[in-house]
């Protein structure tokens, strides 16, 4: 079992009774790869990746997914417990990318710690900074780069999470993290292809030319 301890820099700043308080609150879960951990509004209460991996995105009145940004080992899910914090209304989608452990604090007992300690308050406002910041980063792709270096850009950033030039992914799992249409991410893949840069298969993207790649993304890689 994986204890906060181990995740919550903020742990040793608690005194005897709020460490007794989180530890006997928290949630040990496991996660299927494409499970729901988190769905809109709802308000179960901070997520803390233990292992695994978690990506969280948002979903247009369309239907159209785009990712916000992904949540590894010892990483925090803020936005699955906003209600902890008035007048923030951002709803987020989050599900398991891989196999995943985590645990939940409960949203009444993280308002609560945040109420008593200062570390934990302090600790929570620099993790919703950074998080707007993650975001307000992701817009400006979007509003200011080319789809091809953010698609490039994807493509590195995915061969290093998993360790592999072979990426099995479909076009349609690629438009949703980028918050495009398939069709479109298609033909960029085929152009891709053409230069000598990616080799297409069945559900599957082999980078061929990683340093090419690297240098078509490196104002869209952060």
């Amino acid at each position: 079992m994986n204890t906060p301890a181990v995740f919550l820099p903020f742990f040793n700043k608690l005194n005897g009774r709020q460490k007794d308080v989180l530890i006997s609150a928290v949630q040990n879960r496991h996660f299927a790869r494409g499970d729901v951990i988190h769905h809109g509004g709802n308000c179960e209460g901070l997520i803390v990746v233990t292992s695994g991996r978690i990506r969280v995105y948002a979903l247009s009145d369309e239907g159209k997914e785009i990712t916000l940004y992904r949540l590894l080992e010892r990483d925090i899910c803020l936005f699955s417990a906003s209600c902890i914090m008035p007048g923030l209304r951002f709803e987020v989608l989050a599900n398991a990318e891989t196999e995943t452990d985590a645990f939940i604090i409960p949203a009444s007992v993280y308002k609560s710690l945040m109420a008593e300690s200062v570390a934990v308050a302090n600790y929570t406002n620099n993790l919703l900074a950074s998080r707007f910041s993650d975001v307000m980063w992701l817009f400006d792709q979007i509003l200011n780069k080319k789809l091809d270096t953010r698609l490039a850009a994807f493509l590195i950033e995915e061969s290093q999470l998993n360790d592999s030039n072979v990426l099995y992914l479909t076009h349609e799992d690629i438009a949703n993290h980028l918050g495009s249409m398939r069709e479109v991410i298609t033909r960029m893949l085929k152009y891709f292809a053409a230069e000598g840069l990616v080799k297409l298969g069945r559900g599957r993207i082999t980078l061929l030319n990683v340093q090419t790649l690297s240098d078509m993304a490196k104002d869209s890689l952060k």
